[in-house]
């Protein structure tokens, strides 16, 4: 069986509507922060788990989330501890050091580095603001050998 998750950060209170569409097709939806607005949320009806970003203190979510995928550990957070422009990878790849992969938001900037272990993913925005013309988002797919493939998406702002 292939799982397939759905990861976005930085919405801002908007997601494009063709991440909405994607985010729905999957089997979970990981949200790395920066929802600004809970009901945001509410577009989604494939399970969700949200991380607070630095602009979502208001939210109920915490800072970070673990998961356990087929053996492997995949951490969530939205990153801005790890340097308020641009988070450090070292940094994170130290703070998660026993994960797979650590999803990350903050900067809008859709990043997916396997250079080390643990591979450091950014979604990038998949809001409106600061995303540079195109909402993002990323796709992971685990597939029935454990092979994990991320695929990137981006969506062109046309309003």
């Amino acid at each position: 069986m292939t799982l397939k998750i759905g990861i976005l950060s930085d919405s801002h209170g908007w997601i494009h509507p063709e991440i909405i569409s994607l985010m729905n097709s999957c089997d979970q939806i990981i949200h790395a922060g920066d929802i600004i607005e809970q009901q945001t949320l509410e577009v989604f009806t494939t399970p969700l788990t949200a991380v607070r970003g630095n602009n979502d203190a208001h939210l109920k979510f915490a800072d970070i989330e673990t998961f356990e995928l087929f053996g492997n550990l995949l951490a969530v957070e939205h990153g801005h501890e790890h340097g308020w422009k641009t988070p450090s990878h070292d940094s994170l790849r130290k703070a998660h050091a026993n994960a797979k992969m650590v999803i990350y938001g903050h900067t809008h900037k859709q990043v997916i580095d396997k250079t080390a272990t643990p591979w450091i993913v950014n979604p990038g925005a998949s809001g409106a603001v600061r995303n540079g013309g195109s909402s993002k988002c990323l796709i992971l797919t685990i597939d029935e050998l454990q092979k994990w493939e991320i695929t990137a998406h981006h969506f062109a702002n046309n309003d």
